[in-house]
């Protein structure tokens, strides 16, 4: 009998046993708040050993994130990076065959809120998401923002003059600006924004006014950046705000401003529910929204999305789009800009 009972103490001990080290997995983990959290995920991480992160991110950029990361916790960062979009049908299509190999998502906020209506993301509860703009952050914690992309303006120095920039969407029909602006041919999104801070008659006519006075439509930012670098472009009505400040740093004769509100969207990381390595993809989660990495987004020229770190953009005021609203209105807003900016069909 007694012999019987110690059987029974020493099972229930290892049952215990049991419970508590499967309570140390990725699920817990991922909502897990306590003190010791970095060091439960550094343990599981470290045996993992590697991650693979999908990126739209220039790699110059990425590297100045990763390696940081590779160097701090011993565990390799494999990056593949594309265009926005094809990260998100890399995603899916993955997904939809039963492929998984990709640990962390870092995309656009629309393409990371179509990830999670897709089901594919899994909810994430970092303490560290407190030090980020509560609008920001959706309540599904499915995905939340790194960084904000800010839309600005931006000039050659060499071809325009500083106390020449227009100061309100306006004054872009002065005559010295014929022939001497470009559009990105994608920014839908900006050009919604626009239109519903101007009100959409006004802003509708003042697009087309713009395209009788020979705005050009240019496909790629990194394209319209370097011709707005070379003297081609005059000018760019929407350029992501990092991208000319960094040509600047290297000596282009590039700067940028705003036409106040700057409008933003947000760049999210999200983890999906099947990653194979999901400890080292927590981490890494983590230590995206951590003051380091915050910092050096910022250091780049990124916007941080924390509120502990001093965005380059301080004393702005800055219109982030809302994700969702986004996603929903996505294909109305593409058929106006094509209507208008593109085509002009709705101009003649």
């Amino acid at each position: 009998m007694k012999n019987v009972m110690r059987m029974f103490v020493i099972s229930a001990l290892l049952f215990g046993y049991y419970i508590t080290v499967h309570a140390q997995s990725i699920p817990d983990l991922a909502n897990y708040t306590g003190a010791d959290r970095t060091d439960r995920l550094v343990a599981a991480a470290k045996k993992e050993g590697t991650l693979t992160l999908y990126t739209p991110t220039p790699a110059e950029y990425m590297r100045l994130l990763t390696e940081p990361f590779e160097k701090k916790y011993g565990i390799k960062v494999v990056t593949w990076r594309a265009l926005s979009e094809q990260v998100l049908q890399r995603a899916l299509q993955e997904t939809r065959a039963g492929k998984n190999t990709v640990d962390v998502i870092q995309n656009l906020a629309v393409s990371m809120e179509a990830l999670h209506r897709e089901s594919i993301l899994k909810p994430v509860n970092s303490p560290l998401i407190k030090n980020l703009m509560p609008e920001a952050v959706p309540a599904h914690h499915e995905w939340v923002p790194t960084m904000h992309y800010v839309y600005a303006q931006a000039y050659n120095t060499a071809k325009v003059k500083k106390e020449d920039l227009p100061k309100t969407y306006d004054d872009l029909l002065d005559p010295k600006w014929k022939g001497r602006l470009a559009i990105e041919g994608g920014d839908y999104d900006w050009f919604d924004e626009v239109l519903k801070e101007m009100g959409p008659q006004k802003g509708k006519a003042l697009f087309c006014a713009l395209g009788d006075n020979g705005l050009s439509v240019r496909s790629g930012h990194s394209l319209l950046t370097s011709l707005v670098a070379s003297g081609e472009v005059p000018m760019a009505l929407t350029l992501y705000q990092y991208s000319p400040a960094q040509m600047k740093a290297k000596g282009a004769p590039i700067d940028w401003f705003v036409i106040e509100p700057a409008i933003a969207i947000n760049d999210g990381i999200g983890i999906p529910k099947k990653a194979p390595h999901p400890n080292a993809a927590l981490l890494f989660y983590d230590y995206m929204l951590s003051d380091e990495a915050q910092t050096i987004q910022a250091k780049i020229g990124y916007v941080p999305a924390s509120t502990k770190v001093e965005s380059p953009m301080k004393g702005i005021e800055i219109k982030r789009l809302n994700a969702a609203e986004l996603l929903d209105g996505a294909d109305k807003g593409r058929a106006l800009f094509e209507e208008v900016v593109i085509n002009r069909n709705a101009c003649k």
